[in-house]
């Protein structure tokens, strides 16, 4: 049965281009920028982030937790394997442009913090 549910969460998230995307809050502030993405179950070293001029783009896999022969799958509702999401920045001044200052990875959230870099 797990293999049969493994096989069939296989098939469906390596044909769909993006098997899930993570809900991201984006809060501006005078001196910057704040992303929260909701990344429960992935692991920090699995993130990579890749800064654009207008945005950044996420991408990391959460892997499937049950693939014990043994186990029988009842029901999978939590979306696992790769994403990748492309997050627009919104800027209130675009010629101030934002640097990656900080970025933490706490109770399964990505919390990236921007700062206007200065002229």
């Amino acid at each position: 049965m797990l293999e049969r549910a493994d096989r069939l969460h296989r098939h469906f998230f390596t044909h769909a281009e993006a098997a899930w995307e993570p809900p991201v809050d984006i809060v501006e502030s005078p001196d910057g920028l704040t992303v929260q993405v909701a990344l429960p179950g992935v692991a920090a070293d699995s993130i990579a982030i890749a800064l654009e001029p207008d945005g950044i783009t996420l991408s990391a896999l959460r892997a499937f937790p049950c693939r014990e022969a043994a186990s029988h799958v009842h029901r999978i509702e939590i979306p696992y394997g790769r994403f990748a999401r492309r997050i627009g920045l919104p800027l209130a001044d675009p010629y101030a442009p934002l640097e990656l200052a900080e970025k933490s990875l706490e109770d399964g959230v990505l919390t990236l913090t921007f700062r206007r870099k200065s002229a």
